[in-house]
C-alpha cells in the first residue's frame, strides 16, 4: 500500500467515524437539515480532524478485509456515542410527554417538523424551547467537543471496546429515564394533589360530576406547571452536559 491510498484510508476511517456519529446524534441528525448541508459539515470536519490527528499510515500488509474492519470498528464507535447523546437529549421530551398524560392530551398528534415523526403539540414546543436554550448556551459546540475527544481515547484504527461502548449506552437509558422522572416530579405531584382533592369532593359532594369538573382542572393545571417548569429547562442544559461528561464511552 503506497502513502497516498494510506491517507485515502486515514481520512475514510475518520469520515466513518463522524458520518456515523452525524447521522445518530441529535440536532445534525434531523430531517429539517438538508442532506447535502449533512455530507458537507461532515466531509469538512473529517478533513479537519484528519488534519490535527496523528494517523499512523497502514502498512502494505493491510488486507482490503483488514482495511474493512477498520471502517466497521469507526462506524460502531461514532454510532454510540450518537446514541448515548440522543438518549440523553430525550429527557425533556419524555418529561413534556409525562406532563401530557396527566392533561389528556395523548389524542393531540401534529409531525415534527424537525424530525419528520409525529409528536404532541406540547412536548414539541418545549423541545424546540430546550432546543434554543442549548444553542444560545453553545451546545452543538459541546456535541463537537465529544467526538474530537473520542480520538483521544480510542486513536483511529484502535478496536473499541465493546463493553464500554454497551455500558454507556445502557447508562444513558437509566440516566434519561431517572432525569425525566426527576424533571416531571413537580408536574405529578401537582396532579396527584388534584386528584386527592377532587376525590375528597366526590366524596363530599356524590351529585357533582367530577369527570367533567376534572377535565378543565387538568388542563389549566398542567398549563401552569408548564410555565413554572420553562425557567427550570435552562438548568438542565448544564446537567445535560455533565451526564455527558460522565456517560459517553470517550
Amino acid at each position: 500500500m503506497d502513502w497516498l491510498t494510506g491517507r485515502i484510508l486515514a481520512f475514510v476511517l475518520v469520515l466513518s467515524r463522524v458520518g456515523a456519529f452525524f447521522i445518530v446524534a441529535p440536532l445534525f441528525s434531523w430531517e429539517a437539515i438538508p442532506r447535502r448541508l449533512k455530507v458537507a459539515v461532515a466531509v469538512l470536519l473529517s478533513v479537519f480532524f484528519a488534519g490535527i490527528l496523528r494517523i499512523e499510515v497502514p502498512d502494505e500488509s493491510l488486507t482490503v478485509i483488514r482495511a474493512v474492519l477498520l471502517i466497521a470498528n469507526e462506524t460502531i464507535y461514532g454510532v454510540a456515542l450518537g446514541t448515548v447523546c440522543v438518549i440523553l437529549f430525550s429527557a425533556i421530551r419524555v418529561s413534556a410527554r409525562i406532563a401530557e398524560q396527566q392533561m389528556g392530551f395523548n389524542m393531540a398528534n401534529i409531525i415534527d417538523p424537525l424530525t419528520g415523526e409525529s409528536a404532541q403539540p406540547l412536548s414539541l414546543l418545549i423541545e424546540i424551547i430546550f432546543i434554543m436554550l442549548f444553542f444560545s448556551a453553545n451546545g452543538h459546540h459541546l456535541l463537537l467537543y465529544t467526538l474530537s475527544q473520542s480520538y483521544q481515547s480510542f486513536p483511529v484504527g484502535t478496536i473499541p471496546d465493546l463493553d464500554i461502548l454497551l455500558k454507556g449506552v445502557v447508562s444513558a437509558g437509566t440516566t434519561m429515564l431517572l432525569a425525566s422522572l426527576k424533571i416531571a416530579a413537580p408536574i405529578l405531584a401537582a396532579f396527584l394533589l388534584m386528584m386527592i382533592v377532587l376525590a375528597v369532593m366526590a366524596r363530599i359532594a356524590p351529585e357533582t360530576n367530577i369527570l367533567f369538573l376534572s377535565l378543565p382542572l387538568r388542563v389549566g393545571l398542567g398549563l401552569i406547571m408548564i410555565g413554572i417548569f420553562f425557567p427550570f429547562i435552562n438548568a438542565f442544559v448544564k446537567e445535560l452536559a455533565q451526564y455527558m461528561d460522565k456517560l459517553l464511552p470517550i
